[in-house]
């Protein structure tokens, strides 16, 4: 049950009840500490990247949600496949015949009922939750944030005090951007526009809950196709800022004429019906320089995000929410809950995000074939599903890059 009241002092306040937020705040009260989780909106609420992959299932374990995830309507994910411009779809990539365990099967989800069930599990595990509450100011003692200020539903501001804050708040990072940490990425400087459909086509059996990625004829594009349940389909495209904006019409229009490049899709759309008004988001990958300070940290998208191509967002979203919440558990344990203290993770956490990263940068360089690759190299198509499925956060990760780096542009060889 969703808690509606609030002391003066916690120690941890969580700002934003998205995948990260919620999951850090679930494990630090799960821990014994006072935990205060506030929410900008009310769920159920709209949000983008519902794709999960495999590696998910892990924090979902740790957080005690597998069973709810199984006897949900989301539908099960076996796989992704590519689809050329021309409208070739290529051999599935099947999580399990890398790993046959249970954890190679992951979901689709409706973020709207997946946020807030990670929201109300904060909530069982004894986190304060509040919704529809803003964060108006973070506090600062000099360099050590020590509080916040908050406007409720009912307008009224109040100042909450806190020995450490995880800053869960989306693209928006309301400590990141007051200190002005973000970098965005110069080479992913694109933009996504998407709707939704019922009735698109789907095959049957374990390939029809598939991620889909569809390239465009003139390959200045691509589209994900993301089936989810109440047969929903989430249909984007992404591109270039310059490109998708420079002498384009409105949203609407730039849609359909990527359509019209993008046979895969226009065959999978017959009959379909659009159901939700088209959507737009802009210049989403970055990272931040500095991932905690004195008494905060950052996790979620308020610390990084790559781009929707291989659907990380959840999971760097889920992980960087178990990995801050460690790090703030021990910080407050020993009482040191300095910068050093709740940023040890990151270092890490990067080296595995900066492998997804590579693998999105060589897809976007249209002068590198996967096919091609590993044609050549068998040995490492296990490797490239490793990252696929997101098992970035380990030594070898990045073993596979010493034979592909040859293949690669020269400004992608090395990163």
């Amino acid at each position: 049950m969703i808690q509606s009241n609030m002391n003066d002092n916690y120690d941890c306040l969580v700002l934003g009840g998205g995948p990260a937020g919620s999951t850090a705040a679930a494990l630090v009260a799960e821990a014994g500490f006072s935990t205060l989780l506030v929410e900008r909106d009310k769920f159920p609420r709209f949000h983008i990247g519902e794709s999960l992959i495999p590696e998910s299932y892990w924090t979902l374990k740790r957080l005690g949600l597998l069973e709810r995830m199984k006897e949900s309507a989301f539908t099960k994910k076996y796989s992704v496949q590519f689809v050329s411009g021309e409208g070739r779809t290529s051999v599935p990539f099947y999580f399990n015949q890398h790993d046959p365990r249970e954890c190679s099967q992951t979901w689709q989800v409706l973020r709207s009922e997946f946020d807030q069930m990670l929201f109300e599990n904060a909530a069982d595990q004894g986190a304060t939750c509040r919704q529809e509450t803003r964060v108006q100011e973070v506090l600062f003692d000099g360099p050590r944030a020590v509080g916040v200020r908050l406007t409720g539903p009912d307008g009224h501001s109040r100042s909450i005090a806190s020995k450490v804050i995880i800053d869960a708040t989306g693209q928006q990072s309301v400590i990141g951007t007051r200190l002005g940490v973000r970098k965005i990425h110069p080479r992913l400087k694109k933009m996504a526009v998407w709707t939704y459909y019922r009735g698109a086509a789907r095959l049957p059996g374990i390939d029809g809950g598939a991620t889909l990625v569809l390239r465009t004829l003139n390959r200045n594009g691509w589209f994900w196709y993301i089936p989810l349940h109440n047969d929903i389909t989430s249909v984007g495209v992404v591109g270039d800022v310059e490109y998708m904006t420079a002498n384009r019409g409105k949203p609407e229009e730039v849609f359909a004429e990527e359509v019209a490049l993008c046979p895969g899709l226009q065959e999978r759309l017959v009959g379909a019906e659009q159901v939700e008004p088209i959507r737009i988001a802009r210049e989403f990958s970055y990272t931040s320089q500095c991932p905690a300070g004195d008494g905060w940290v950052l996790a979620g998208d308020a610390f990084t995000f790559i781009d929707p191509l291989y659907s990380s967002g959840v999971l760097l979203a889920l992980k960087s929410g178990e990995l801050s919440a460690d790090a703030v558990i021990d910080g407050l344990r020993s009482g040191d809950t300095s910068a050093a203290q709740l940023g040890r993770w990151a270092p890490e956490f990067e080296k595995g995000v900066a492998c997804i990263r590579k693998l999105v940068e060589a897809y976007y360089s249209n002068c590198f074939s996967f096919g091609e690759f590993l044609k050549e190299f068998p040995q490492h198509r296990g490797a490239i599903t490793d990252i696929l499925i997101g098992r970035v956060f380990h030594p070898t990760a990045t073993d596979v890059f010493r034979d592909m780096d040859p293949w690669l542009p020269e400004w992608l060889r090395g990163v």
